[in-house]
């Protein structure tokens, strides 16, 4: 039985060519040095998903633009984002045999996939390989855990305050950042309602510690300010 990416492979016209990955493309983020592997693009439309929770692991994936969230959607029908993952970002590594959460695109996003057999069969014969895989999991794993600490000690200014200043590391430019994900989807994330997530970020601005260019474009004015709101 094929998987939605194994049958959306198959040649045909419009199908891109494989792909050389190798460490200045797959792993972009700059700690996977990984050898010359053939990967596939794939393009997806905003909401599209990627993979499906309970679906087999075949493919590790690398964010080449747009944005990507990691979700489980609760026996009582709310949502919960596990993670957004960024151009250069690689998602979609399991311990076991199949995806725990579901992946989706934020917004038109396009994405390098690599089967996850020719990434197991290079880190047997290189280290370098293995270790890089490792440093991926582990990360991961404290993503987690803070991820964790976020949601179960932190009050709610301190999960906004946190959330935009990770957001203004991974995203920003000429010292301004472009959210890609709606503030529901930040609420998802943080385990807080949109009312509150807007709440929030409408008295940061109000204290000067952001600016905001429109809903989603921000500037962090006070980093000092807002690395103490976020202990």
């Amino acid at each position: 039985m094929f998987s939605r990416h194994e049958m959306s492979a198959r040649p045909n016209a419009d199908a891109p060519p494989p792909v050389a990955i190798g460490a200045a493309s797959f792993g972009s983020s700059g700690f996977m040095p990984l050898p010359a592997l053939l990967g596939t693009v794939h393009s997806y439309d905003k909401g599209e998903e990627i993979y499906g929770d309970d679906e087999p692991a075949d493919y590790v994936y690398e964010v080449i633009s747009g944005a990507v969230r990691t979700c489980k959607l609760l026996d009582d029908g709310r949502r919960q984002i596990g993670a957004f993952h960024l151009p250069g970002d690689i998602f979609g590594l399991e311990m076991g045999s199949v995806h725990r959460m579901t992946a989706d695109a934020v917004v038109d996003t396009t994405v390098r996939l690599v089967r996850r057999k020719s990434l197991e069969e290079a880190a047997l014969k290189d280290i370098g390989v293995a270790n890089a895989l490792r440093t991926l999991a582990l990360r991961d794993l404290r993503h987690a855990e803070d991820h964790m600490i976020l949601l179960g000690r932190k009050t709610a200014l301190e999960r906004v305050v946190t959330f935009l200043l990770e957001m203004d590391r991974r995203l920003a430019v000429a010292g301004m950042f472009e959210l890609p994900m709606c503030r529901r989807d930040i609420g998802d994330y943080l385990g807080l309602t949109l009312e509150t997530v807007s709440r929030i970020i409408s008295q940061l601005h109000g204290k000067g510690a952001l600016g905001l260019s429109n809903a989603r474009q921000i500037v962090l004015r006070n980093r000092q300010l807002l690395g103490a709101m976020a202990v």
